[in-house]
């Protein structure tokens, strides 16, 4: 089962820009959404006639330049490889590029722009802001210490190998979906055992003239006796260890992705669940959808 369902909405971020006075520094980009504003914010006020955008036309509203701030709005929204470039023009003259375009998962919200870094709002932020990177590397380096010593993680990566012989796994069942231009081969398999159960999906690039890229991987609680989307929509979200065999498939070219889940993300307060196992590639696709049985992590009575 297959739809066009959208992983979920474009999430919204504040970011600080810091650019130095030399003549080559980089164009920097600006991450847009349809419909959604976003806002440059400059130290010093900008100038309406020197900010501009080239080939607006029909894909936003005008650009609006508010004392310090830069305005900008498209209709709908951009694809990755959609650039438009934005000259902003300081009040002291200085003119700043900027290449206005889009991304997959997230758009800027407000992007604060510093040229002087030496004020004391720069400073600020900076270190703030490498505060959250030493952060985000420590959780990083400790989620990677979990997985390695994750035995269900060990278990995705021979699947996504193409190594499920050398697993406790056992194949249940197996059906192929093709939708927009690739074509994925499902896998369903169990441990009962050790209370496991893992899905791979073979994902060939059939007719994309693009490389397919995974944009997530959900496995939610399936409420009882509800329909598929409200159960996506209100189901807890569980734990799940997943592997891929490459980072993106090109076209006319195959490759594996490889989820585990434990006995424990078939449970909840009220007991025993259903999970929903739903596939998401680059450009928002629900590429497949998978339904899994509390009973496929139950050890079969034996008479």
């Amino acid at each position: 089962m297959a739809s066009v369902a959208m992983a979920k909405e474009r999430e919204p971020v504040s970011r600080n820009l810091y650019l130095s006075n030399s003549p080559r520094d980089e164009v920097r980009p600006v991450y847009v959404a349809g419909e959604m504003v976003t806002v440059l914010r400059f130290q010093q006020p900008c100038t309406e006639a020197g900010t501009k955008m080239l080939g607006w036309e029909g894909r936003f509203e005008p650009v609006v330049c508010v004392d310090k701030r830069v305005l900008i709005e498209p209709h709908q929204d951009l694809k990755p490889e959609d650039r438009f470039l934005l000259l902003v023009t300081l009040a002291d003259g200085k003119e700043l590029p900027f290449t206005v375009t889009a991304r997959e998962e997230r758009f800027d919200h407000q992007v604060s722009v510093f040229l002087d870094l030496e004020t004391p709002e720069a400073a600020r932020r900076r270190l703030a802001d490498a505060y959250v990177r030493e952060r985000t590397l420590e959780e990083e380096n400790e989620r990677l210490r979990k997985e390695q010593a994750s035995t269900r993680h060990a278990y995705a990566s021979l699947l996504a190998s193409g190594e499920a012989k050398n697993t406790p796994f056992r194949r249940e069942s197996k059906w192929r979906v093709e939708l927009g231009g690739a074509v994925v081969d499902i896998y369903i398999y169990s441990a009962r055992k050790m209370q496991k159960a893992a899905v791979l999906f073979h994902v060939t690039n059939s007719q994309l003239d693009v490389p397919w890229r995974l944009k997530e991987v959900q496995l939610s609680a399936m409420l009882s006796r509800q329909s598929y989307e409200e159960s996506v929509r209100t189901g807890e979200k569980k734990e799940l260890a997943l592997r891929t065999s490459r980072d993106e498939i090109q076209p006319g070219e195959s490759g594996y992705i490889a989820v585990v889940a434990d006995k424990s993300a078939f449970t909840s307060k009220d007991g025993p669940v259903h999970l929903v196992l739903e596939l998401f590639r680059h450009d928002g696709l629900q590429q497949a959808v998978v339904f899994l049985d509390h009973r496929i992590v139950e050890e079969k009575e034996t008479h």
